[in-house]
């Protein structure tokens, strides 16, 4: 076995480890998984930051969060923001609002959320 595939297995099991303790947590949390929302309905759901990018929308700027729950993805997207205090990679946050459908992504648009941890 070499190192590279040696390395390759550490750094699966790892991020294996991490997706299942993400998957735990947003379990505990009342909430519909990412891989189940129901289109134009509001919902609740829960997950990890993956990233957050600014994107102009409409002539204005638009922060667009992209965030994990194990199972699915999402993006929220907050328009005529740039920056939201205490978004960042790696937090955890809970959303309410109505979802859809953009060229394929679970799309949220000024949604209600909360900070979590």
């Amino acid at each position: 076995m070499g190192i590279r595939s040696m390395l390759g297995r550490i750094t699966a099991s790892e991020e294996e480890a991490d997706r299942e303790e993400l998957r735990e947590f947003c379990s505990g949390v009342d909430a519909t998984p990412l891989d189940q929302v129901v289109t134009r309905a509001p919902g609740r759901f829960v997950g990890e930051i993956r990233s957050i990018r600014i994107v102009p929308r409409a002539g204005a700027d638009a922060l667009e969060v992209e965030f994990t729950d194990g199972w699915g993805a999402a993006t929220a997207v907050f328009l005529g923001r740039r920056k939201i205090a205490g978004l960042t990679p790696g937090r955890r946050l809970l959303v309410r609002g109505v979802a859809g459908l953009e060229s394929g992504r679970t799309v949220m648009v000024n949604p209600v959320y909360e900070l979590l941890q």
